[in-house]
């Protein structure tokens, strides 16, 4: 039986949709007719788009996504979301609109007999102070409603200058030492792992996609690091049998 006629799900991440990048979106669009469709579930695990001004957005974009994710829900897959911190404004209008069910920052969910801890993995770069410090602040409720209820215009003049800024960051830490500040810290994985009592961990934001060994309490654990949308497209398939990541060039 080959792999993907096993039941199975289907974990991605920072795939970063925006109309500045058809070629990415035509390789989800490709992941969900073709990949996707004999799927148990599919969980997005934040940064689905490069930035989300609210649900009552009109990019056309937009639209085509929310209409290619309800017909793979119709067709039986379950689809989940977790936040990223490029589309933590996403809600349940448009959630609803995709067929796909919102969770929580952090949720542990049953795979296949494996307990497994999903995040987006923001949370777990702790040496990058002045981000933390940005994200506490934008996870506020009273923030967020603030933003959300702005004019259309205006939100999208400040998500152009959110991209700005993140850029910006970015270019901060260019050197392999400064680098390591943007990457996840050991003992927040370590401790959100032993907290929620699992020896495997999902999660995206670093961009760097990798299967890192670790011990947790004594036992061998996993840590499953998703790849970007940028030039490749990234998932995780699991089933009964095996965890593995698969990467495929974007065409030109």
């Amino acid at each position: 039986m080959s792999t993907n006629s096993m039941p199975h799900t289907l974990f991605i991440a920072d795939v970063h949709l925006s109309a500045q990048r058809p070629d990415i979106t035509a390789a989800f669009m490709h992941f969900l007719h073709t990949t996707a469709v004999n799927a148990d579930a599919v969980y997005i695990l934040g940064d689905l788009f490069d930035v989300w001004i609210g649900d009552d957005n009109p990019e056309p974009l937009v639209a085509d996504v929310a209409a290619a994710l309800k017909q793979l829900s119709n067709q039986g897959t379950q689809l989940f979301f977790i936040h990223g911190n490029r589309d933590f404004f996403l809600r349940q209008q448009y959630a609803t609109r995709c067929g796909m069910t919102l969770l929580p920052a952090e949720q542990v969910i049953d795979l296949y007999g494996t307990p497994t801890l999903i995040m987006h993995g923001d949370s777990l770069c702790t040496l990058d102070i002045a981000y933390q410090k940005f994200r506490k602040w934008w996870n506020q409720p009273w923030w967020q409603f603030l933003m959300l209820n702005l004019p259309l215009k205006l939100r999208q003049h400040l998500a152009q200058k959110a991209r700005l800024r993140s850029a910006k960051h970015k270019q901060q830490y260019t050197n392999s030492n400064q680098q390591q500040i943007m990457d996840v810290t050991p003992a927040a994985v370590i401790s959100v792992m032993h907290q929620a009592n699992v020896l495997k961990l999902i999660h995206g934001h670093t961009h760097r996609p990798a299967v890192h060994q670790l011990e947790i309490n004594q036992q061998t654990a996993q840590r499953y690091v998703l790849g970007d949308w940028y030039s490749q497209s990234s998932y995780l398939l699991v089933n009964a049998d095996q965890w593995q990541l698969f990467f495929n060039p974007l065409s030109d």
